[in-house]
């Protein structure tokens, strides 16, 4: 059994020999098994100790940790440390384990005829030792064959080869896992996505679950391929790099591609921080090559993509061309399509001017259409107008009651939960997220998994906005050419947080029919958010900007005042009345005095806070949650039917001691908008208060208050886009506070555009050109811009210090920061075997 497996993330793992002492450990029977989690190794035992080193006087002791098939009444060996845990005591937290199987031949004979064996009795037991030896288990594993001279039946020999597999295969793995690292939700995602080859692939290439296991990033996979002893400038190493740096471009700007200096200056240095070894950008640009040829990335003119956006926009283009060309089942004239808008105005009591029509009238003589336009401008009076519309002219009923079984023929949906409620309430129609619509089953979209193919006659998606590269390819493969399709959105709002700038794309194209609305209809009794909305849209901020309104006001106030500020005027408002459902404070950043996290924890004290000692909260990452507390959630689980972006309440805590707990585990029950939820531990990662969020996050939804700060903390994000989203989110109050310089600054900056070439992809395919095949050669893309990057590199290394006039040059015995930056002096020069244990010793 292996068990000198290096847990690289075990500190005792990294002591210097002079240091180093017996690790703890605990040999025993498992009595029980408190606990298994369904979806992941993690387990509690409890276990009757036979042999140990730890300073423990009771025969039992309960141990937790990861572990494969654990079997009660099996003996194992167990390494790690002991740990007191708040509300169960002192357990022994292990890092590792193996089967305590038998090392003396009487031991061998005893575990070879027990029950587990059928046939196997005690002198057939005594011949497999006999021939064997005390390694038989091993030898058998390795090799049935060896039990051929004792002339067994095929049926007991397969049996005792296959009992023995079971108990050692996926425990090997397991241990092996554990000895990386690995915690047991990571453990059984990679022993689900490689089973019996697990650690055959992560032996040979490591980096290949960078590509693979969501969680893991190059940093992890580096750090096990250097304990393999995988040379820092190994093909393998630098194509993780490369692949991690493309998808870290794109997360991180929202492109569809990048550029080869980009590209090699991010992959140099995500290989150099790792390891902290100068690596030849050469040898970057020929991997770079190698991956276009293995198809991982394509490079075209001075482009590189990975290669599934590469194919996800131009299966985009693809697709939209082909619903744009497929036939209405039935037309209709313009005169009949006119009385249809005619009594959609009767039914709702207004009349449309002539824009709203010409996008009524377009929207039915178009199978593919884009409708766009600010807040107040009428996005959802033309929805419903669509609905009615086209129900009236194909002859069909909108009362879902009267389809019982069959697929009702209006399909709203958005991309997140309150997004797609919202558009239930304004049409009076049932709409779901897009996710749940399509039957994605992932807690994120895998570009590649497989949806249902949607039912019905008109589809409309609201807050196109919002819908990624990805999303947006996955749902186009589900339309069939019957159905027609609205998109709406807003175009100058924040971009998806995923890849791309679908709806921007699409309406510049020009491909597809469109209409902007720009009339504001919803300025109700002299409302003034809307109009500050689109000032800011046009680039300026209204001379009226800082002058108090009845709907809204503005608070000059520096960054160390804004927790303060927000204090007061949650506290106020809540003595009027407002709830903190009604009142929601959007931040662009996370970090720093005006943060979102620093704003949560301020909210939830005058919001929800405890009463007294008997309040019942959990703490997970310094966060407090209570119930009745206002979360967000922050990745998409269709399962569960909670997106990211969706705000729920905690309804109820579970605690651990229980009695009518079963598992043991704390856990938070959610309520999503009438969507139960209940959480353990290991997904309150998913969540977080929502007291404060994230302008991104608030996108899809409208607040009755929203409390707006900008300061110049923020800078890097103070764009337009970001502002005028924040702004749209207010129903009926909006608080603006800070620095007015700030939201002058956001006006004025327009964001950049990201580098995608879906446009292109639609001006290509509708021109009727052959689709270009994906290119391999990069050589043209990198050549040029390889010795401009390795100078760059090399800079600080060669940088001479300059001698001015009346000094003396640095000598080399002195140490500077260039030295060290360039890496021409080792910054732990003195000291040689000095680790962090080493001050404990004092």
């Amino acid at each position: 059994m292996p068990n000198e497996s290096l847990n690289l993330f075990d500190e005792d793992s990294q002591n210097t020999e002079s240091i180093k002492t017996e690790p703890q450990f605990v040999v025993g029977k498992v009595s029980a098994i408190f606990f298994a989690s369904p979806d992941s190794f993690y387990k509690v035992l409890l276990v009757k100790i036979s042999e140990t080193n730890l300073e423990w006087h009771e025969d039992e002791i309960v141990v937790t940790g990861s572990f494969g098939d654990i079997k009660e009444e099996q003996a194992y060996r167990f390494v790690g440390a002991t740990v007191t845990h708040p509300k169960y005591g002192t357990q022994f937290q292990a890092t590792n384990y193996e089967s305590a199987t038998p090392t003396t031949k009487e031991g061998l004979v005893a575990y070879l005829s027990g029950d587990e064996f059928k046939g196997i009795g005690k002198k057939t037991a005594e011949k497999i030792v006999a021939l064997l030896g005390t390694g038989a288990i091993d030898k058998i594993i390795q090799d049935p064959d060896v039990l051929t001279p004792l002339n067994f039946k095929k049926e007991m020999q397969a049996n005792l080869v296959a009992v023995l597999k079971a108990n050692n295969g996926m425990e090997q793995i397991i241990i092996g896992l554990n000895g990386y690292g690995f915690g047991s939700q990571l453990a059984a995602s990679i022993y689900n996505k490689y089973r019996e080859e697990t650690l055959d692939i992560l032996h040979k290439n490591p980096y290949q679950l960078i590509e693979d296991i969501d969680g893991i990033g190059f940093k992890r996979a580096d750090q096990i391929a250097e304990a393999l002893d995988i040379s820092f400038d190994a093909p393998a190493r630098i194509d993780g790099a490369i692949l991690t740096a493309s998808s870290d471009i794109s997360n991180s700007n929202g492109d569809t591609y990048t550029d080869a200096r980009s590209l090699l200056k991010t992959t140099l240095g995500l290989l150099e921080n790792s390891r902290n070894q100068a690596v030849d950008p050469q040898k970057v640009a020929d991997e770079l090559v190698s991956l276009a040829k293995d198809g991982k990335v394509v490079g075209e003119e001075n482009r590189i993509y990975l290669r599934n956006l590469f194919e996800a926009e131009w299966q985009i283009a693809e697709h939209v061309k082909r619903l744009h060309d497929a036939k209405e089942t039935h037309t209709f004239k313009t005169d009949e399509i006119q009385g249809a808008i005619d009594l959609a105005q009767k039914q709702f009591h207004i009349t449309y001017d002539d824009s709203q029509r010409q996008a009524l009238l377009k929207a039915m003589q178009s199978k593919l259409f884009l409708l766009t336009g600010g807040p107040g401008t009428g996005k959802t009076t033309i929805i419903n107008g669509i609905v009615k519309t086209f129900a009236t002219l194909n002859d069909f009923s909108l009362d879902v009651n009267e389809y019982h079984d069959n697929p009702f023929p209006v399909l709203l949906a958005a991309p997140t939960g309150r997004a797609a409620k919202r558009m239930s309430e304004v049409t009076g129609l049932p709409a779901s997220t897009i996710h749940r619509m399509l039957g994605l089953t992932g807690r994120e979209t895998n570009p590649d998994q497989e949806t249902k193919d949607l039912e019905g006659s008109l589809l409309i998606v609201d807050e196109m906005s919002m819908v990624d590269t990805f999303l947006f390819k996955t749902l186009m493969r589900a339309i069939s050419n019957n159905m027609k399709v609205i998109l709406v959105g807003d175009k100058d709002q924040l971009p998806s947080v995923g890849a791309g700038q679908i709806f921007n794309d699409l309406l510049k194209s020009e491909v597809i029919p469109k209409i902007e609305l720009t009339k504001i209809y919803r300025q109700d009794n002299g409302s003034s958010i809307v109009p500050l909305a689109h000032a800011i849209k046009e680039g300026r901020l209204p001379d009226d900007f800082t002058k108090n309104q009845k709907d809204r006001s503005f608070i000059a106030c520096s960054t160390s005042q804004v927790d303060s500020v927000i204090s007061q005027v949650v506290h106020k408002a809540e003595q009027k009345g407002f709830t903190a459902q009604d009142i929601q404070v959007l931040a662009p950043m996370y970090r720093g005095m005006a943060g979102i996290d620093r704003l949560n924890e301020s909210l939830q004290k005058i919001l929800n806070p405890k009463k007294n000692a008997r309040t019942k909260e959990v703490e997970f990452r310094g966060q407090h949650f209570r119930i009745g507390d206002k979360v967000l959630q922050l990745v998409n689980v269709p399962e569960n039917n909670v997106f990211n972006g969706d705000m729920g309440i905690i309804k109820g805590i579970i605690s651990a001691k229980d009695k009518d707990n079963t598992d043991k585990q704390d856990k938070l029950v959610i309520d999503f908008d009438e969507t139960e939820v209940t959480y353990g531990r290991k997904d309150w990662i998913q969540i977080t208060l929502a007291y404060c969020t994230s302008i991104h996050k608030s996108q899809g939804s409208e607040f009755k208050m929203v409390i707006l700060p900008m300061v110049q903390q923020y800078s890097r994000m103070l764009q337009r886009n970001l502002l005028y989203t924040a702004v749209s989110r207010a129903e009926s109050l909006l608080i603006l506070l800070g620095d007015k310089t700030a939201f002058e600054k956001c006006v004025n900056n327009l964001a950049v555009n990201r580098r995608t070439t879906l446009k292109q992809r639609l001006l290509t395919v509708f021109d009727g050109k052959q689709v270009a095949k994906t290119k391999s050669d990069l050589l043209v893309a990198t050549k040029k811009v390889v010795p401009q990057v390795e100078t760059e590199i090399k800079a600080p290394v060669t940088a001479k210090v300059e001698k001015k006039s009346g000094e003396s040059a640095v000598p080399d015995t002195v140490l500077t920061i260039s030295k060290v930056q360039g890496q021409i002096i080792d910054p732990m020069i003195g000291m040689a075997g000095i680790t962090p244990q080493s001050f404990m010793k004092a």
